[in-house]
C-alpha cells in the first residue's frame, strides 16, 4: 500500500508555522531582542527587528545579499508537486525583498524507513525543477532522517541596497495590492480530507508554484514603498507586519479580495486549518471586522498561505499600473484590496 505524504506530517505547508503570538514571546528571549542589530553589525540592512521575510547584508555600495530559510512538512501527496511548491515558497521570500536569487541548499528530513527512495527522489527532483526555472542552482544542502517529511531551501540572492523593500516603509495614503488568490489552507484541508476535486487542486497547484518573480521590477518603482508576502499568518497577521513596522492602520474591503475559485464554497461548507485559528487568537485584539462579516470570511482572512502573493503598499498613481502588469504576467488575481492611513496600528476589515 503506498502512503500518503500528507498522512505522514501533523501540518501542511506553511501552516505549520509557529503562531505568531507564541513567535514573538520566544524571539523576545533573544540576547539582541529590542536592540536594532544595525548598532553592532552597520552592514546588516534587514535583521529581526520588523519580523521581515529575508536578512539583508550590505555587501558594498551596488550590492546586498538577502538570505532566507524556509521548509515545512508536506501539503500535497504527489511527492514532485511537493518539492515544487516548497521551493517556490522559500524562493519567494527573497522575491519579497526585492531580490533576485542567486543559489539554494537544500533542508531535507525524510523517515528513510517508512518512504520510498523513489518518493524522496521525486520530493528533490521537483525542488531543483523549480530551482532551474528561477535560473539558479541547488548548490549544496543538509539532510536527516527524521519522523516526519521535511523539506525546504536556503535561498540567498543578491540586491541593490537602495531598492530593498521591507515591510516597515509604508506610508500614510498607500494602496495595498495583493498579486495571488487567498484559499490555500482552506484548500489544502479538503485535500487532506480528500474533498478536493481535480479543478481545486489544480488552481492550489498553479498558485503555489507560480514564483514571484514580480518582486524584482517593483524593487525598482519609487512609488512601491513596502512589500511582503503573505504565508503562514494569513493575511491580516503579514499585513498587521506592514501596518505595526511603518506605524501605520489599514482599511479592507473584504468583497475585494481575490479567492481562489473553490476556496469560497468550501470556506462556507466549515473547511478551515488549525493554524488559521492560531492566528485568530494571536493577533484578532488588533482587527476589527464589520459586524456582519461570517466566521467563514474571517477563516479566509486569517487562512495560511503557502507560497501565496505579494502584498504590496504603493503609491496611487502606480497601483493600477501595478495590477495591469501583474495581470500581464500571469498573476490574473492581482486586485487592489484596500489602502493605509495614519493611525495606531490595526486593520479594519469592511
Amino acid at each position: 500500500m503506498s502512503v500518503r505524504l500528507t498522512e505522514l506530517s501533523h501540518g501542511g505547508g506553511c501552516g505549520c508555522k509557529i503562531d505568531p503570538a507564541a513567535l514573538r514571546d520566544m524571539l523576545a528571549a533573544l540576547p539582541q531582542a529590542g536592540v536594532p542589530l544595525a548598532q553592532a553589525f552597520p552592514d546588516l540592512l534587514v535583521g529581526i527587528e520588523s519580523g521581515d521575510d529575508a536578512a539583508v547584508y550590505r555587501l558594498n555600495d551596488e550590492q546586498a545579499i538577502v538570505a532566507t530559510t524556509d521548509f515545512f512538512m508536506p501539503i500535497v501527496d504527489d511527492a514532485f508537486d511537493f518539492g515544487r511548491i516548497a521551493a517556490t515558497n522559500a524562493l519567494s521570500d527573497v522575491y519579497a525583498m526585492g531580490g533576485k536569487p542567486i543559489l539554494a541548499l537544500a533542508i531535507v528530513g525524510m523517515p528513510i524507513n517508512t518512504l520510498p527512495l523513489e518518493t524522496i527522489q521525486k520530493i528533490l527532483a521537483g525542488g531543483a525543477a523549480v530551482c532551474a526555472q528561477a535560473g539558479i542552482p541547488v548548490a549544496g544542502g543538509h539532510s536527516i532522517d527524521a519522523p516526519e517529511p521535511i523539506y525546504g531551501l536556503v535561498a540567498l540572492g543578491v540586491v541593490h541596497p537602495q531598492q530593498v523593500k521591507r515591510n516597515n516603509q509604508a506610508r500614510d495614503g498607500d494602496v495595498l495590492i495583493l498579486a495571488k488568490g487567498l484559499g490555500v489552507g482552506i484548500l489544502s484541508t479538503a485535500l487532506k480530507k480528500q474533498k478536493l476535486d481535480a479543478d481545486g487542486y489544480a488552481e492550489m497547484l498553479h498558485s503555489t508554484t507560480q514564483l514571484n518573480t514580480p518582486g524584482g521590477w517593483l524593487a525598482g518603482m519609487g512609488s512601491v514603498h513596502a512589500m511582503t508576502d503573505v504565508t503562514g499568518f494569513g493575511l491580516l497577521g503579514h499585513l498587521l507586519g506592514i501596518c505595526r513596522g511603518s506605524q501605520l492602520a489599514a482599511e479592507v474591503g473584504f468583497a475585494r479580495l481575490p479567492l481562489l475559485h473553490s476556496a469560497r464554497q468550501l470556506a462556507q461548507q466549515g473547511f478551515v486549518t488549525g493554524a488559521s485559528k492560531l492566528n485568530w487568537q494571536s493577533y484578532g485584539d488588533e482587527v476589527e471586522l464589520a459586524p456582519d462579516l461570517a466566521e467563514w470570511q474571517r477563516n479566509l482572512l486569517t487562512d495560511p498561505q503557502t507560497s501565496g502573493g505579494l502584498l504590496i503598499a504603493c503609491g496611487s498613481d502606480a497601483a493600477q499600473g501595478i495590477v495591469q502588469r501583474l495581470h500581464s504576467e500571469g498573476f490574473t488575481h492581482a486586485a487592489i484590496i484596500g489602502q493605509l492611513r495614519a493611525g495606531a496600528a490595526r486593520v479594519l476589515v469592511r
